[in-house]
């Protein structure tokens, strides 16, 4: 079960409850993590079949947040990128 608005999205994990959106990875993937302590992270994958769930660990979460960032700072919207740049200090700093 998703829930969105324009800033936050959270999905409901079968085992570890509510996880909160970090960022898209690619199409059909995002990054999220858990909501209350933010040290295990999720790679989620959008396909027909529904959500496929891949556990990663912190330094590939950080990888794939800072891979992120390069990309939106070549290509994307400013705000976006300044959104993300205040999740990875909150994240990882």
């Amino acid at each position: 079960m998703k829930s969105d608005n324009n800033l936050e999205t959270y999905i409901n994990h079968p085992t570890w409850g509510l996880l909160y959106r970090v960022c898209m990875v690619e199409q059909n993937q995002e990054l999220f993590t858990t909501l209350y302590a933010q040290r295990l992270f999720f790679l989620v994958t959008t396909d027909p079949k529904g959500l496929k769930f891949q556990p990663i660990g912190r330094t590939e979460a950080r990888m794939l947040l800072e891979n992120r960032l390069r990309s939106l700072r070549r290509t994307g919207p400013a705000q976006e990128y300044d959104q993300l740049q205040n999740v990875f200090k909150m994240t990882f700093q």
